[in-house]
């Protein structure tokens, strides 16, 4: 997959093209993209996706401590490349790119930069000033520019209409099961492993805690996750700890990311991982002794294991 950081005037034949912020890359935008993969290849074509950074909401409502993404850039290019598709465009948005027409933006970008030879839009799809542009502007376009337009209806799961938003909100509430299955995949976070104090070494369950590189990045509800990890292309089993750890800090405000990777003993600070979210266990909670906590993460491990064990991860995605 070759990546734009801006659009620019492409020589490509037959582009088939979608648009969209794509947080989350869920199932409903896969139908999206399959199609538009589809269609390239049925006229000989590429397929183009047209995405935006930073999310689009940061700059138009001003309300970033409010926002958090499903996927961050990274994460997004990785499944767009697992997923098959020949271009990804990525538009810097603005201020003044929010200002630009719906028609202007066909026009300027669409037209003029990549000649489109197919667009794929969503069901929901605004874009333009004042989000005014959708499935109905390309179809008003379509015969002057020469244009093929598709929409793609809604995907629903069990009587719901997959979203971003929808997601975001199991997520938040603790439901990861019922989030991926709306996802297509796991929900999946990539950090750095940083220094802690070894508490869990201490008490024989070494941790190793998780700087996540996008302050917008959704973190899943404070708990224990069995988890799978991924290190160096290699798959791992393990849980982790989202929370302030009560049993050793009273009133702490600073949020911990911490995995116990079962059966590893390598040394592999400041290197990047994926930590793949399969099922939450517990709310995070307080224990009167470190014994009795002990006690709790040998069954949590146990739990984690039966569950792992017996799950197959989304092969397309991770590996």
């Amino acid at each position: 997959m070759k990546v734009y950081n801006d659009i620019v005037k492409l020589n490509i034949n037959n582009p088939s093209v979608t648009i969209g912020v794509f947080d989350g890359l869920h199932l409903g935008h896969l139908k999206l993209i399959e199609n538009t993969i589809n269609e390239a290849k049925n006229i000989n074509g590429y397929s183009i996706i047209i995405t935006f950074y930073p999310h689009p909401r940061l700059i138009i409502d001003n309300i970033a401590d409010q926002i958090k993404i499903l996927t961050t850039l990274e994460e997004k290019q990785i499944l767009l490349e697992k997923y098959g598709v020949d271009y990804l465009i990525i538009i810097p948005f603005t201020k003044k790119f929010a200002r630009l027409s719906s028609k202007k933006f066909i026009k300027k970008y669409l037209i003029e930069k990549i000649n489109a030879h197919s667009v794929i839009i969503g069901y929901n799809h605004h874009f333009g000033k004042d989000r005014e542009g959708d499935h109905n502007t390309f179809l008003e376009l379509a015969e002057k520019y020469k244009i093929k337009v598709n929409k793609i209806d809604a995907l629903t799961i069990d009587g719901i209409k997959i979203s971003s938003t929808i997601i975001r909100k199991e997520i938040i509430e603790g439901n990861i099961e019922k989030a991926n299955k709306y996802l297509g995949y796991e929900y999946f976070l990539i950090g750095k492993i940083t220094y802690g104090n070894k508490i869990g070494s201490k008490i024989g369950f070494p941790t190793a805690n998780i700087l996540y590189e996008d302050n917008f990045k959704l973190i899943p509800k404070q708990g224990v996750y069995a988890v799978f990890i991924i290190h160096q292309q290699t798959l791992y089993k393990g849980m982790m700890n989202i929370g302030y750890r009560p049993t050793f800090y009273n009133n702490s405000k600073n949020l911990i990311l911490e995995v116990h990777i079962f059966d590893f003993e390598k040394d592999i600070y400041n290197s990047k991982i994926f930590v793949i979210f399969v099922a939450r266990l517990r709310d995070e909670k307080k224990f009167n002794s470190t014994e009795e906590l002990k006690e709790q993460l040998n069954s949590d491990k146990i739990k984690s294991l039966e569950i792992l064990n017996n799950y197959k991860i989304n092969n397309k995605v991770f590996l």
